[in-house]
């Protein structure tokens, strides 16, 4: 808004002897009975007499030369320069609206309606001076006219200069009916209580916009607007309604027409420059032709735009060839469009020889008809009635006009309990601007069309076309209406739409493409939030949706795929007889047991041979059997645990083992008192350890164990036990030991018989005899506890089936250990020194 305005208002009453009126007859409105012309009130206008006027300010051309705010001089409108088609439709779009309310004998019975129409050139000065001039009466060429004054005005185009005339007319309660004023901030009665119009709101316009770059997919989008009132309030609300939905602006620059050659060339180069590839433009049909013209020459052709309302629907545009390729695909929200019937052969009626007076109508034949008899056939912008819509608009502004004067002149319903006793009626020669207000206020009818017509507040309920600019063969754009928005319902045929590429695919406009799944979404430091990375999810989370803000973890049971879409079931991890760990362990136990086995055999064959003979053969057998249920033990702590496994794998291990060391214990106490019964005085230490005595030792050892391991599974045994606590896409299936104290005594136990039998063997290694075997079980216990000392740390460190492995490499290295340290040296004698298998060789020294 012009700084000149601030201090407008106060200055008015000092405008007045500029205008050649005296401010009084501004407020009331009195009956115009003549005309110093029948048609033309000045150069750049149009009038007709009546009983009642109302003035209308339409921008005939868009250049004028710069004001003198000094007010010295009268303004000259035959200054103003590029004349426009399109007003001079809605023009006649309000004359042919009161020609069809004088004929219509229920509206204003009785009374003329006229009209005056002024050129407000599409700046604030004459629009201002403009509306001034019409509700004062007074001639912008002659300050000695009887004009009179009009009752309401209905105008103008910009939201900038409306909202001038509005602030202006507002303490005069003058009305103001807009025709194409849509800016949001014209809703606020407080301040503009006078104000009206026939156009939805930009907040709506900027909604629609900003739910269809949702619908669409586009997260990055740029903005242009004109620098003014109408662009800046229309990007807020849509900055409003786009956070928090994933959309952002990649740039957002304005337009300014007293600067439109600098502004577009700016304009365009962030345009090319930027990522974006949907604008969102706000801007005059004008302005936005000069901004299409200067893309088109950097052949920037790959952005899609989406029009607002101002130029969606212009036919100035459409025709240009030179915006073929920059402009075609643009989808807009438009104005709704509706017929006027009748309205087309009044346009083609007209011709200047018929209209002398009219020089905005000679313009136009001069500038686009050229030597046209008639407009009969003749297809222009201003003879086109298939898309009327700001003309529609000015239509129902002149009904809405019309209908609130028969309200206000309707003096037999004065004291009707519709109205309430606040309403007032008029006669046609005292028409007060306030009291017309009240009941333009209250507005309800039907349109021609058979529509219901009603204000809110200032506002007409919000509907819109949605547009697209579609390629013809013949190498021009079309407009095809794609969709309507009534209220907050919005419809669209996507397949309907023909985008910048010439197809049907919806263009791309992103600043970071959408994660996919499997991934999240990562801010860029100090970017908008449309401008991201995509990191994987970590393991054990995953995304199955695109765009994901974050990884969901899966539940215990479940682990991620290795796409980390979705979630699946935890494969069991144990040892088991498949896997190759488990394969060559069974192999070397199966071994192991069958050379048990084999000794056995061989033992058994040559039972009578001093060797196996010697100190109780018995035992050597029952170490054999213990040895081959050792190797066979292994084979439990292999296969899918299970409750009975876990209780069995434990206890066979204790109590088998037991056996074992308790076979080699008696066997070196039978060793050392062997030799001690040689000694005088210990004869008979032999005959209280005979073959009975040693059974029973056994026995007992073992029974000890055995009464262990039945505590320990009564009170807390071993149970199978699902690991989750390992981070991985596996379950580790285990035995969990269950009480700890009694995993530890049983171990123990084993290490107690071990260290004993370790001592009594190194104590009888150097015994008089050839063939000593307290020197096989010395080897053979150093193996054994080697083997168990190391195997302590390495179970508690080794997690899940290792720890099993572990546990089984121990049971078949200290089984072989046993096998191959005291039978292999007598397999050794018997097959290849059988001399020394003798009793004789054996008690030698």
């Amino acid at each position: 808004m012009p700084p000149w305005l601030s201090w407008l208002t106060p200055a008015i009453p000092l405008l007045l002897p500029w205008l050649g009126r005296d401010w009084s007859g501004m407020v009331q409105a009195t009956v115009c009975s003549r005309w110093d012309r029948s048609v033309g009130l000045d150069d750049r206008g149009l009038s007709q007499e009546g009983e009642v006027v109302i003035g209308g300010l339409i921008p005939f051309h868009n250049l004028a030369p710069a004001p003198d705010l000094s007010f010295s001089q009268p303004l000259d409108l035959q200054s103003c320069v590029n004349f426009q088609e399109e007003p001079l439709q809605w023009a006649h779009a309000l004359v042919f609206a009161v020609d069809e309310i004088n004929r219509n004998h229920f509206l204003l019975p009785g009374v003329r309606l006229g009209y005056r129409i002024l050129d407000s050139c599409s700046q604030h000065p004459w629009s201002l001076r403009g509306a001034l001039s019409l509700v004062s009466g007074g001639n912008i060429r002659s300050r000695t006219s009887s004009d009179c004054p009009v009752p309401l005005v209905i105008g103008d185009a910009s939201s900038t200069q409306t909202i001038i005339l509005a602030r202006t007319l507002g303490p005069l309660s003058v009305p103001v009916i807009s025709y194409q004023a849509s800016c949001g901030c014209l809703s606020d009665r407080q301040e503009f209580p006078n104000f009206f119009r026939t156009i939805p709101s930009d907040v709506y316009q900027a909604l629609t916009m900003a739910r269809l770059t949702w619908l669409l997919g586009w997260t990055w989008v740029g903005a242009i607007a004109v620098d003014n009132d109408y662009g800046r309030l229309a990007i807020q609300v849509f900055e409003e309604e786009i956070r928090g939905t994933g959309v952002c602006l990649a740039f957002f620059e304005t337009v300014n027409r007293a600067n439109l050659v600098r502004d577009v060339k700016r304009a365009a180069d962030t345009v090319q420059a930027s990522t974006a590839r949907v604008i969102l433009v706000f801007l005059w049909y004008t302005d936005m032709g000069a901004l299409l013209l200067e893309l088109g020459r950097r052949n920037v052709t790959d952005r899609q735009f989406l029009a607002s309302e101002a130029w969606s629907t212009s036919g100035q545009l459409l025709r240009n060839p030179a915006l073929f390729n920059v402009a075609q695909g643009v989808v807009g929200v438009a104005i709704r469009s509706a017929p006027i019937p009748g309205f087309e052969a009044h346009l083609r009626s007209l011709h200047p020889s018929r209209r002398p007076g009219d020089v905005l109508l000679k313009e136009l034949w001069e500038t686009e008809f050229g030597g046209a008899e008639t407009l009969e056939g003749v297809q222009s912008p201003f003879t086109d009635t298939s898309q009327l819509r700001i003309t529609y608009n000015v239509y129902l502004a002149v009904y809405a006009a019309a209908h609130a004067l028969h309200s206000l002149l309707s003096c037999s319903q004065r004291d009707s309990p519709t109205w309430g006793s606040s309403f007032t009626c008029s006669p046609p020669h005292n028409i007060s601007p306030a009291e017309l207000l009240q009941h333009l206020n209250q507005v309800n009818f039907t349109t021609p069309l058979g529509e219901p017509f009603y204000f809110r507040g200032a506002d007409v309920p919000a509907v819109y076309d949605l547009v697209n600019w579609q390629a013809t063969p013949q190498g021009l754009l079309k407009l095809v209406t794609i969709g309507r928005v009534d209220g907050s319902n919005l419809h669209i045929n996507q397949s309907a739409i023909q985008w910048n590429t010439g197809s049907k695919t919806v263009p791309v406009s992103v600043c970071s493409d959408s994660c996919p799944p499997g991934t999240r979404v990562a801010r860029k430091k100090g970017e908008p939030v449309c401008c991201f990375d995509c990191i994987s999810c970590a393991e054990g989370e995953v995304s199955n949706t695109t765009g994901s803000m974050q990884c969901d973890r899966c539940p215990l049971e479940f682990w991620s795929n290795s796409h980390r879409t979705a979630c699946v079931p935890r494969q069991l991890e144990f040892l088991s007889f498949n896997d190759v760990m488990g394969v060559t362990l069974t192999t070397v136990a199966v071994c192991g047991t069958v050379a048990t086995v084999a000794v056995f055999m061989f033992f058994v064959y040559h039972r009578h041979t001093p060797l196996v003979r010697a100190n109780n053969s018995e035992l050597s057998f029952l170490l054999l059997l213990s040895l081959k249920l050792c190797f066979l033990c292994s084979l439990v702590f292999i296969g899918r645990p299970s409750v009975w496994a876990c209780r069995i794998r434990q206890a066979a291990f204790g109590v088998i083992f037991v056996l074992c060391l308790s076979c080699l214990l008696v066997k070196t106490i039978v060793v050392l008192a062997a030799f001690r019964s040689a000694r005088p005085g210990a004869g008979q230490l032999m005959r209280w350890f005979g073959p009975g005595q040693q059974r029973g030792s056994v026995f007992l050892f073992t029974t000890v164990q055995v009464i262990i391991c039945a505590v320990w599974l009564s009170v807390s045994s071993p149970l199978p036990y699902r690991d989750l606590g390992l981070k991985g896409s596996k379950v580790i299936l285990e035995c969990e030991i269950g009480s700890v104290v009694g995993f530890s005594l049983v171990l123990g136990y084993i290490g107690l018989l071990a260290s004993l039998c370790l001592l009594l063997a190194f104590l009888a290694r150097k015994l008089p005899d050839n063939f000593n075997e307290a020197k096989l079980i010395t080897f053979s216990m150093l193996i054994f506890c080697a083997v168990w000392i190391s195997f302590i740390p390495a179970y508690i460190s080794s997690p899940g089936k290792y720890a099993d492995a572990v546990e089984i490499f121990a049971i078949l290295a200290s089984s072989f250990g046993l096998l191959l340290c005291i039978f292999a040296p007598k397999c050794y004698i018997i097959l290849l020194r059988p001399e020394r298998n003798t009793k004789k060789h054996m008690m030698s020294n």
